[in-house]
Order: C-alpha cells, then structure tokens, then sequence
C-alpha cells in the first residue's frame, strides 16, 4: 500500500542521487516531478530519460525539479547520465526504500515469467511538499508532454 496520496504531504526521506542527497525539506519551494523507472539502459526507459533530458529548459521555466528513481546502483546511475548527457538527478534505490513508500514495486510479466519490478510511475509535487498528481502504468509516448501540461494546469 502506497503512503503517498494526492493532495497529502509525501513523507520524509533521504536518498542518494548522482548529484547529492535528495529529501523534501530540499525540495520545497519548487515543483517536483519524481519518476520512477525499472532499469537503466533499456529502450523505454533511455527513451523517457531523453524525453526527460529534452523538455528540461521547460521544467526549469516552470521552477521544477526533475528526478529519476530506480533500484539501479549510484554507479550505474553515473554512467547512464553521462551517456545520456542528463541534466537532472538519479536517486539510486536498491533497497526500494522509495519504491516503498511510493508503491511502485509490482509483480509484472517479463517474457511469460512473473518478476517483481518498477511499475513506471511519475508523481507532480508542489512547492508546499503536496503530492498533486500521479501517473501509473503509463507509456512513455507523450508522457513528458502529460507531465509538463498538467504541472502548467497546476500552476496556474
């Protein structure tokens, strides 16, 4: 079960990312899109950081911060926003503790097997700390365009 939920406050934590520690006391004061991703270098999830890395100057217009999460390590992080030149940060979660608290981790169908994993999911977090929407099971196509209009929807 998920302990965030929209329009509540999302719970405290630190975690680690490729440039420095991550909690939502640094965060307040801006928007927050918080993604969580299953794996790096794979073709959707590249695709969704690109889409990520490409629409950033307009997330930084509209004063928000952009964050990926996956259980992948902090060095794998590192060689994956190099390579995709990212702008924007890579919480390393191996011990799903945000997984957790944010109720991504799903029992999926990989080549007819049952495996636990991410469930790609985004979640918008207002300057106060508010979780005040969220997108689960979603497809990467238009997906950061979804994101961008609905933190403009917020905004206003």
């Amino acid at each position: 079960m998920s302990l965030v939920s929209v329009g509540q406050p999302i719970p405290d934590f630190t975690a680690h990312s490729t440039q420095g520690e991550v909690s939502p006391q640094a965060l307040k004061g801006r928007w927050a899109v918080l993604y969580f991703y299953p794996k790096d270098n794979t073709p959707g999830c590249t695709t969704e950081a690109q889409d990520s890395r490409d629409n950033y100057k307009d997330f930084l217009a509209a004063e928000c911060t952009v964050i990926g999460v996956s259980r992948d390590s902090l060095k794998s992080h590192i060689g994956f926003a190099e390579k995709q030149e990212l702008p924007f940060p890579l919480i390393a979660d191996p011990e799903e503790t945000l997984c957790t608290l944010f109720d991504v981790i799903k029992m999926k169908n990989m080549y007819g097997k049952q495996v636990r994993g991410i469930e790609r999911s985004t979640f918008l977090i207002d300057p106060e700390g508010k979780l005040v929407q969220e997108w689960r099971k979603l497809r990467v196509p238009g997906h950061v365009q979804a994101v961008l209009q609905a933190l403009h929807d917020h905004a206003e």
